[in-house]
């Protein structure tokens, strides 16, 4: 490889000796005669002589310089997001679409006017890919997306809902994620972000015992979903050009990928909402399908324990639901029928008030 770039180093350089003493002469800097044959075999020699010294002595240097510049540039490229890197080279063709009408202008001055259209490439094209990349995250694809598929809902609907589902730490230590998957309710691809198994790894090896099992619970549930489930699973790479926390980097995979954040997490939730990243809320899901019950129904639940309040006895429904039984601390162990009065939903769920019911 490097032989390779030694030469063909060293063959650039011999062309641009030829282009600059060709030019020379056509210039008749130095007033030679014409015609004259050493003039005509001039550019040739000087080029090849050039081209030699170049390789002989000057290319090794050059060309190891070069080589760690795209190595350089390949590692940046290889750590750059698909948004990012897109954005980028869209930035650098409109850089190029620009200098090249600039140089329209200059297309008559012969051989400067060459040189200086160039330059001009080089510098619009870096400006542009520069610009572009500190540019991307002011760019919403999700929004963007919303607008040009506005024309057709059914085909917008099934674009955004078969998207990567991006899994958080809470949601696979929750485990309700298992079941979910396996009901079908939830289309497309599910990634496992690699951050998301550091975090759980180092979770499972806390000196916390209660974290440890939690950490434990997680893994085996990525391993039952892996297994057991017949879902596409992937397992991706994401980093950053800078330290992020792991709900960052969430987030900005998320929009990197066009995917939905499936979470626990009530403060990444808002904190996705602000961003314009798309959220299933395991939670919010568990809450919108619990029974509705109305003041007046009845229902029969088993008193387990007494409430804060004086008289008050604290039964649950299935789902965890808490029903306070106003009288009901007489009657715990026991199942008894009570009448819903009053239903109160708060930010930890849904409590019921009820009373006992009398016999008629």
């Amino acid at each position: 490889m490097k032989r390779l770039l030694k030469i063909i180093n060293s063959l650039l350089v011999t062309a641009a000796m030829f282009a600059i003493v060709h030019l020379v002469l056509q210039l008749n800097v130095f007033h030679f005669s014409s015609p004259n044959r050493f003039v005509a075999y001039l550019p040739a020699g000087v080029a090849i002589l050039f081209g030699l010294i170049f390789y002989f002595i000057i290319s090794s240097s050059v060309t190891d310089l070069l080589m760690k510049r795209l190595s350089q540039t390949e590692e940046k490229l290889s750590r750059m997001n698909v948004k990012e890197l897109v954005f980028s080279v869209f930035g650098c063709l409109i850089g190029l679409v620009i200098a090249n009408l600039i140089g329209l202008a200059f297309s008559g001055f012969g051989p400067m006017g060459t040189f200086i259209v160039v330059l001009l490439n080089i510098l619009l094209g870096v400006l542009g890919f520069r610009v572009a990349r500190k540019k991307k995250d002011e760019v919403n694809v999700t929004n963007l997306q919303r607008i040009l598929m506005q024309q057709n809902p059914m085909k917008q609907e099934s674009e955004i809902y078969g998207r990567p589902k991006i899994l958080d730490t809470s949601v696979i230590i929750d485990g309700r994620i298992m079941d979910l998957l396996q009901t079908g309710f939830i289309e497309g691809k599910i990634i496992i972000p690699d951050f998301v198994l550091e975090e759980l790894r180092h979770i499972a090896d806390s000196a916390d015992g209660l974290k440890r099992n939690r950490g434990r619970r997680g893994l085996d549930i990525l391993n039952e979903i892996q297994k057991q489930l017949m879902v596409p699973v992937e397992i991706q790479e994401f980093t950053t050009s800078q330290p992020m926390e792991v709900d960052s980097m969430l987030l900005k995979m998320a929009e990197s990928l066009d995917a939905f954040v499936v979470t626990n997490d009530f403060n990444l939730n808002k904190v996705a909402e602000f961003q314009g990243v798309r959220v299933l809320n395991i939670n919010e899901l568990a809450n919108a399908i619990k029974p509705v019950v109305l003041p007046g129904e009845e229902m029969q639940v088993t008193i387990i324990k007494a409430g804060k309040e004086p008289g008050q006895g604290v039964a649950y429904l299935n789902d965890g639901t808490m029903i306070v039984v106003d009288g009901g601390n007489k009657f715990i162990g026991e199942t008894k029928n009570v009448m819903v009065t009053s239903v109160l939903q708060t930010a930890a769920g849904r409590m019921i008030f009820t009373k006992m019911v009398t016999a008629a």
